[in-house]
C-alpha cells in the first residue's frame, strides 16, 4: 500500500497552495485524510483475520492538539483535558474514560457488494498513533510519547498530535484486535463522530472518506499454513501499531554513561531526587512447579509488579564489574535542576543472574515482595530482590519533568550480557519498571499455606540503598483470598478502588 507517501505527497501539495497567513488560519484543528481512496486489505484466514488498516490519518492544523488523561486515585475516575496555549479547556463528556484514547472519536461502516452492513461500530482514536509529517513547513520532530496502551495502575498520560503531522485513525489502540471478512470487494465510510466535529470545529469535508477496499486471502504464510499465518497476521499487527517518523524530544538530563568509575569524594548535594514508588500487585493467578523439577509438587501464586519513578529526577545507576567476578559496584548519580551531573554516591553492588528469562545485571535491593497474613504480619518473603532497571511502562507521564521517549523501554536495551564490564541502568520520570508473573521469582510458594486472607506486599527500596526524596511512599499492599485444595488452589482479588484488574 502507498497510503504514506500519497497522503504526505497531497498534504505538500495543500501546503504549497495555502501560503497566506489567511489560509494557514483557515485550516481546521483536525482534518480526516485517505492516503488511498482504493484499498487492499490482507486476510490471514487461519490466522486471525485482517489487519484493519485503511490508510486513514487525522492530520492537525497550524498548532498541535494535546490531552491530558489522569486520575487523583485509584478510587477516582479517568479525566481527560485538552491543552490550550498551556491551559486545560474541557473535553466532551464521555471522551476519556480509561488511557486507551479518545473514546467513540469514530464511526467506521463497511457494506458488502449487496449493501449490507459487515461491520458498523464507533472507534477509539489515539493521537499518539502511528504517524509522521505531511507537509514540508511541519516541525521536524514530535515531543509526544508513541502509543495509548497503559499499566492498570497508570495514573496519568499525555497524548498529543504535533501540528502538521498525522496519527492513523485505524490501528489497535482501544479497539477490538481481531476483525474478519470474507475475501470480496467493499466499501468503508469513516467519519468523525458529531461530538468531536463540534468541539474540534470539524467541517463536512474534512471529517468524513469513503473508500473502496478489496480483501485478498494471504495464500501461503510458510511454516506450515495455520502456524505460520499467526506469526504473519501477528506481525502485520504489530507494524500497524508502530509509530513512525517521530524523532524524541531530548531528556533535560541527558544521562551519558562514564567511561570509568566516578572519582573525587561521594556526596549526596541537595536538590532533586528521584522518587520510587510501588503499585499495588497485578496480573496474579495461581500456578504450580513445572512437571519433572522438585517443584511440581508445589502451588504458587504468582503475580506482576511495577516500581515506578515519580522524579523529578531520573534514577541513574552505573555498574562496574568487579575483575573476575559475577559481581559489579553500583553507583548513583544525582543532578541540579538543570541537569547538570553534581555528585554520587556508592549504592550497593549489581549481579549477573543468569537464570532463564533473565541472564542479565540485576541491581541488588531494588525491591522486595512479601506475602503477609491478614494481621498484615510476614508469611513468606519472595527470593527475587534483584532487578534490572528499565522503563518498561508508562505510569505518569504528567508527573514534573517526566521522560515522554525513555530510551531503555525493555530488559534488552540495558542489562548487558555475561561479558559486560559495565552497564548503566536508568529509571526514567514518570515512568514504571514491571516485573511480569512469568519471570523466576515472581511468586510466593503458598503449599503450606491455609486458605483465608492474604496481602501482596510490594515494596520499593527497602533496605533504602538509594537516595530518593521520600521513602514515605515506597509500599503497596494488594488482597488476596486463597481457597480450594493442593494443587486446585483458587484465588480471588478484590478491586483496588474503581480498579477491578486480578
Amino acid at each position: 500500500m502507498t497510503g504514506a507517501a500519497t497522503l504526505v505527497a497531497l498534504a505538500a501539495g495543500a501546503a504549497g497552495a495555502a501560503t497566506s497567513s489567511r489560509q494557514a488560519a483557515a485550516q481546521p484543528q483536525l482534518k480526516l485524510v485517505a492516503g488511498s481512496t482504493d484499498v487492499t486489505l490482507d486476510r490471514y484466514p487461519e490466522g486471525g483475520g485482517i489487519v484493519l488498516d485503511l490508510g486513514t490519518h487525522l492530520v492537525a492544523g497550524k498548532n498541535p492538539i494535546e490531552v491530558r488523561a489522569t486520575r487523583k486515585s485509584y478510587k477516582d475516575p479517568v479525566v481527560g483535558v485538552q491543552i490550550v496555549n498551556g491551559k486545560p479547556k474541557a473535553l466532551p463528556a464521555g471522551s476519556v474514560t480509561d488511557f486507551g484514547g479518545l473514546a467513540k472519536f469514530l464511526h467506521l461502516t463497511i457494506t458488502d457488494a449487496t449493501g449490507k452492513k459487515v461491520y458498523d461500530k464507533d472507534r477509539t482514536f489515539c493521537l499518539n498513533g502511528e504517524g509522521s509529517r505531511t507537509r514540508p513547513d511541519a516541525p521536524a520532530t514530535s515531543p509526544y510519547p508513541e502509543g495509548c496502551s497503559a499499566n492498570p495502575f497508570t495514573l496519568g498520560a499525555v497524548w498529543g498530535l504535533q501540528a502538521g503531522w498525522s496519527s492513523n485513525t485505524t490501528s489497535y489502540y482501544g479497539n477490538d484486535e481481531n476483525v474478519d471478512l470474507p475475501e470480496g470487494k467493499y466499501t468503508a465510510k469513516l467519519t468523525v463522530n458529531k461530538v468531536y466535529k463540534d468541539f474540534f470545529k470539524i467541517g463536512a469535508y474534512d471529517s468524513a472518506v469513503t473508500l473502496k477496499v478489496t480483501v485478498k486471502n494471504v495464500e501461503d504464510c510458510g511454516h506450515g499454513v495455520a502456524e505460520g499465518c499467526k506469526q504473519a497476521f501477528a506481525k502485520a499487527q504489530a507494524k500497524a501499531l508502530t509509530k513512525t517518523g517521530v524523532a524524541p524530544k531530548p531528556a533535560k538530563i541527558q544521562a551519558k554513561p562514564h567511561a570509568q568509575r566516578p572519582v573525587g569524594k561521594a556526596s549526596v548535594p541537595a536538590g532533586p531526587k528521584p522518587d520510587l514508588r510501588s503499585v499495588p500487585a497485578w496480573g496474579i493467578q495461581v500456578t504450580t512447579g513445572e512437571e519433572g523439577t522438585p517443584e511440581a509438587d508445589k502451588d504458587y501464586l504468582a503475580f506482576s509488579a511495577t516500581v515506578w519513578n515519580a522524579g523529578p529526577s531520573p534514577l541513574v545507576l552505573d555498574g562496574f564489574r568487579q575483575q573476575g567476578k559475577d559481581l559489579m559496584d553500583a553507583y548513583q548519580y544525582f543532578y541540579d535542576a538543570n541537569g547538570k551531573e553534581v555528585g554520587y554516591q556508592n549504592t550497593g553492588t549489581m549481579e549477573w543472574d543468569p537464570r532463564e528469562g533473565h541472564t542479565h545485571w540485576h541491581f541488588t535491593d531494588f525491591a522486595r515482595y512479601s506475602l503477609l497474613s491478614a494481621k498484615q504480619t510476614e508469611v513468606v518473603r519472595s527470593q527475587k530482590e534483584a532487578f534490572c532497571l528499565a522503563a518498561t511502562d508508562a505510569i505518569d507521564y504528567t508527573v514534573k519533568n517526566a521522560n515522554w521517549h525513555p530510551s531503555n523501554t525493555d530488559l534488552h536495551t540495558a542489562c548487558g550480557n555475561h561479558g559486560s564490564l559495565s552497564v548503566r541502568e536508568v529509571l526514567d520520570v514518570g515512568s514504571g519498571d514491571t516485573y511480569e508473573q512469568f519471570r523466576p521469582g515472581q511468586s510466593f510458594d503458598i503449599t503450606g499455606l491455609a486458605n483465608g486472607t492474604y496481602y501482596i506486599q510490594v515494596q520499593a527500596n527497602p533496605e533504602k540503598r538509594l537516595i530518593e526524596s521520600s521513602t514515605t511512599n515506597n509500599v503497596a499492599l494488594r488482597k488476596v483470598i486463597l481457597g480450594g485444595t493442593a494443587h486446585h488452589r483458587t484465588v480471588k482479588v478484590p478491586p483496588v478502588g474503581l480498579i477491578d484488574v486480578p
